[in-house]
């Protein structure tokens, strides 16, 4: 048997709901053999982050090389990056091993708060990492702080931030609204062939750690497996869905919890 691999290059979460271990989850939990390159290690746990510790850019460039080396890789999952000398190291590899479709999430706070990107790279991720992807998956917060402009609050000013940051290079924007309100978690995305709305119920729980990590990783996984860009995001947000209905099910920490990825599995 071969599998469809998928590798994630992004930031480690020391309690296991975010980061390198929600993708390396998701993955498995949808059928892919994971890979992955750590870009950081952060010390955190349900209530927040206390410390991060970036791992040099010649030793991420040198994880990516050797994953691509050995494994067929079908698809890429982008993550925390931290800061513009991860953001060269991660460009400059995936131009060497260009082929696989890329997910770009850009990670720029945790659900805690805490900030995951310094000042200033969004510039680097604009002009290093926009041309290479296939789909960037930015929430409400990012979007705006990637456009410097307000956050959207209709479903229209999040299709104009989409077709703003397409224009900056992408392939593809999958704008979050998962932070918004109303009963409905409305996500747009946008690509050559126009705007699908992507709709799921509203979950009400505290235990949303990890939702967009999980969300752009179940994106790839699905891609690995062969769907076309438009199922792979319908199938990930409905993934993503009952992760975040079955995440009560979970007692783990005293802060935001991390959704169920194994919710299907787990009975």
């Amino acid at each position: 048997m071969t599998p469809p691999i998928a590798l994630t290059i992004a930031g480690s979460d020391s309690s296991g709901g975010a980061g390198i271990q929600a993708d390396l989850k998701t993955f498995s939990a949808l059928g892919v053999y994971g890979a992955s390159a750590l870009t950081a290690l952060t010390a955190q746990n349900t209530m927040g982050v206390t410390a991060i510790h970036a791992v040099p850019p010649d030793f991420i460039a040198a994880q990516i090389d050797a994953v691509f080396h050995d494994l067929d890789v079908r698809v890429v999952k982008i993550g925390m990056l931290g800061g513009e000398p991860a953001v060269l190291a991660v460009g400059e590899a995936l131009r060497r091993w260009q082929g696989p479709p890329v997910v770009l999430d850009p990670v720029m706070v945790a659900a805690s708060g805490s900030p995951l990107l310094e000042p200033g790279a969004e510039a680097a991720i604009r002009a290093q990492l926009f041309p290479l992807a296939d789909v960037i998956t930015p929430n409400l917060f990012e979007a705006a702080r990637l456009l410097g402009a307000p956050v959207a609050e209709t479903e229209d000013a999040m299709t104009r931030q989409a077709e703003a940051l397409l224009a900056l290079g992408p392939k593809a924007v999958l704008v979050k609204g998962g932070h918004g309100s109303g009963p409905e978690a409305v996500d747009i995305l946008l690509d050559a062939s126009g705007a699908l709305r992507l709709t799921a119920p509203r979950i009400a729980t505290r235990n949303t750690h990890g939702t967009g990590c999980t969300l752009a990783s179940a994106i790839a996984a699905f891609l690995a497996r062969g769907f076309t860009l438009r199922e792979a995001a319908a199938s990930a947000k409905t993934y993503l869905t009952e992760a975040l209905s079955g995440a009560d099910r979970l007692k783990v920490g005293r802060g935001s919890g991390p959704v169920h990825h194994f919710n299907a599995m787990w009975k």
